[in-house]
Parts: structure tokens; C-alpha cells; sequence
């Protein structure tokens, strides 16, 4: 159950990267696109907060630790790295296509997803380096290798593949630092709803600088669909803290992979971006990121 839930995270992150590209190619930037999806996030965590008791609970504690100092002060920056996710989603997803974004992501949360497993930082506590972890992390950079086959290298600026890199790695410290505060807390709502508070704080100071630099953006289009990212990343912030535990941040990671490339090529496949990847390394690509996610799932022997 743990790992469909990962799965199902991965293909909301993928959905939600082609909204948020949209509307950073609509605003002529990224930036603020990133910062209008957190915010429509954290105002929908903080209806469901003040309306559910369990969660009304949570954020007392929260507030509690935080006044106390018993909650250190690196637990309440998960949504730091969340908002470079949606950032870059902004950014990259629009011009990449989805597929090519996700397989960026998918390198940076495989490799840091293995070393915060074998350092204990996640929730799960230290994880064994197992072969079939260690192949599973290898079959994963191996998609990212058939997705940069091609002329993908040749038409595309470096920058703007080490953009979904940096965010992968970032996805893997948030999952693992909200999963830490969840079990502080005792409330995945709560760990969310301060991820989305340090996210959208980032971005409005990122969002600042970047009107200064750039002027004001283009006038906000009108289609209610491009302002939905940041419902589904408050649904799978929230599963994700809540899951992590019971996986791991490298399994967590790889579910994720499997369902972000199988959502992203169905996405890129009805509506294709501008430089995205040919057909084969589309199909490639899943299939190596399902031999990742089964290699690594930890098989327990049936006892008689």
C-alpha cells in the first residue's frame, strides 16, 4: 500500500510540473508560478487545518516545540526545498516536456535518497545498502541516460538539465525532514502545512527579486486548470510524510519515479512540449524505471 502511494505521488508531481510549466511559460516566469502554486496550497492547508481537530492538535504542538526549541530548526525547512521543486518546475517542464523534467529528477532523488537511507536521516531510521537497492538506484540513472540519448544534449542548455537534478536532490531531503517532523508532531497535516509556510515564504522573497531584475511578469491567465498546482502538491506533500516511514526515502523515491514517467509520457505523448524526448526513449525510459522500482522493493520470503 505504502509503495502505491508512491507511485500515485509521482504521477501528481508529473501532472503538477506540466501545470506549473504552463503557467511559467504564460507569465514569462518560472518564479512566480512556483510562488502561485504554494500559495494555493498552504491557503487549502490552512482551511483543512483550522476545520479538523486532529490537525488543530498538530499545529499546537508544532508551536509548542518550536517556542520550546524541542523541534530544531532544520525540521521546519523541508518546504525549501519544495519550493525549488516548483520553481524549477516552472522553469524547465514547459520547454523539457515532463518526461525529460522527470528523469532530471530522478537522478538527483535516487543518489541522495540512498545516502540519507544509509545515514539514517529519514524517519525509517538507517536503511540498509542492499544489492537490489544499489541495482535499483543504477537502473534508475539508467533511464536518465536513455532520455539524454538523441539530440536532447545538443538542442538543450546544460543549465536547464541540472535545474530538475538539484530539484530530485531537494525532493529527497524534504521527504525525508517532513517525515522527521511528522513523527515529532505526530501529524502529517502538521508537517505539511509548515512545509508550505517555508516554501511559500522562499518564493515570495525569490518572486521579489525576480519582479525587480525582470519587471512585472504578464498579465495572469484565466483558465482555473493552471492554478490547481498546488492542491496536488498539498495531497502528495501530505502522502509522502505520511508514507516515508514505512519505505524509506530511496523506495519513497523510486515509486515516485515509476508513476512520474508513466504520467509524464501519457501527458507528453497528448500534448507535447517544445523540446522533448523522441518516442523510444519515452518507452525506454519506463521500462528501466520499473526494473528500478522492482529490484529495489525488499521481497520478504514466505515463511512456512
Amino acid at each position: 500500500m505504502a509503495l502505491g502511494g508512491a507511485v500515485s505521488i509521482g504521477a501528481m508531481t508529473a501532472i503538477q510540473a506540466r501545470i506549473n510549466g504552463v503557467l511559467g511559460v504564460r507569465i514569462d516566469d518560472g518564479i512566480l508560478a512556483g510562488l502561485i502554486s504554494f500559495s494555493v496550497g498552504l491557503v487549502v492547508l490552512i482551511v483543512v487545518t483550522i476545520a479538523l481537530p486532529s490537525a488543530r492538535a498538530g499545529a499546537g504542538r508544532l508551536w509548542r516545540g518550536i517556542r520550546s526549541r524541542t523541534i530544531p530548526t532544520w525540521m521546519l525547512l523541508g518546504g525549501a526545498c519544495g519550493a525549488l521543486t516548483v520553481s524549477t518546475q516552472g522553469v524547465t517542464a514547459g520547454v523539457l516536456g515532463v518526461s525529460l523534467f522527470t528523469v532530471g529528477v530522478v537522478a538527483g532523488q535516487t543518489l541522495h535518497g540512498l545516502v540519507l537511507d544509509r545515514i539514517g536521516f529519514g524517519p525509517a531510521g538507517v536503511v540498509a545498502v542492499t544489492p537490489g537497492r544499489v541495482l535499483g538506484g543504477v537502473f534508475a540513472l539508467a533511464a536518465v541516460g536513455v532520455s539524454l540519448g538523441g539530440d536532447v544534449l545538443a538542442d538543450t542548455p546544460l543549465w536547464l538539465l541540472l535545474l530538475p537534478f538539484a530539484a530530485g536532490v531537494g525532493i529527497a531531503w524534504q521527504s525525508a525532514t517532513n517525515g522527521r517532523l511528522a513523527q515529532r508532531v505526530q501529524s502529517p497535516m502538521t508537517a505539511t502545512l509548515m512545509s508550505f509556510i517555508t516554501g511559500t515564504l522562499v518564493l515570495c522573497v525569490a518572486a521579489g527579486v525576480s519582479v525587480a531584475v525582470r519587471g512585472m511578469p504578464q498579465a495572469l491567465p484565466l483558465e482555473p486548470w493552471l492554478y490547481l498546482g498546488g492542491l496536488l502538491g498539498f495531497v502528495y506533500i501530505l502522502l509522502g510524510a505520511a508514507i516515508v516511514a514505512h519505505t524509506g526515502v530511496l523506495l519513497l523515491g523510486l515509486g515516485s519515479v515509476l508513476g512520474q514517467l508513466v504520467a509524464s509520457v501519457v501527458i507528453d505523448l497528448l500534448w507535447p512540449a517544445a523540446a522533448g524526448p523522441a518516442l523510444w526513449q519515452l518507452i525506454g525510459m519506463v521500462f528501466v524505471a520499473v526494473a528500478s522500482v522492482v529490484v529495489a522493493m525488499p521481497w520478504r520470503r514466505r515463511q512456512r
